[in-house]
């Protein structure tokens, strides 16, 4: 988790961290208001509660949606792809996916729980699943001073919410 800054003086801000900050709160205004082309509005309504992570844990967390897709081989079925980044410390809130997910870590390192299980970290190229339901606990950077992302692949039933968060 991240901790609370006590010092109120400002601190110069990176552009391309900026720039980033301000592509995802777009990327995420545009799920939330529906503005995306017809098979994005499908996954829309999933992916705000996706978005709503970045202000809960660093203003540099956010969730990019690539693409989404329906499964002609598997009726009811679509697979989404999103890209999580992570800022230094961050981190998702303890949450559920509705159908399975594969993730792959292109940047940093992410800790993973899932369930009762050990607490993992995964390195860039290495991967990890999540059976439908599971429990994921913890979902986080595992460096305080470099940003990680990974690219999640979703396949859920048509229209389902993709991540529900847990209390």
């Amino acid at each position: 988790m991240t901790a609370m800054n006590l010092v109120t003086m400002p601190r110069p801000v990176p552009l391309r961290p900026m720039a980033l900050a301000v592509v995802g709160g777009l990327v995420c205004a545009l799920a939330v208001g529906k503005v995306l082309p017809v098979t994005m509005d499908t996954v829309s309504g999933a992916l705000a509660p996706l978005c709503a992570t970045a202000a809960e844990s660093s203003p540099l967390d956010k969730v990019e949606p690539i693409g989404s897709y329906a499964l002609p081989n598997v009726p009811g079925k679509r697979v989404t792809i999103v890209r999580v980044f992570y800022g230094p410390g961050g981190f998702s809130r303890p949450h559920r996916h509705a159908g399975s997910v594969t993730a792959y870590i292109t940047k940093g390192e992410i800790r993973s729980q899932l369930g009762g299980g050990p607490v993992e970290t995964f390195g860039v190229g290495q991967s990890f699943f999540e059976p439908p339901g599971a429990t994921h606990l913890v979902s986080a950077n595992a460096s305080t001073t470099e940003p990680a992302e990974l690219i999640a692949v979703f396949i859920a039933d048509e229209g389902a919410q993709l991540t529900t968060f847990l209390d």
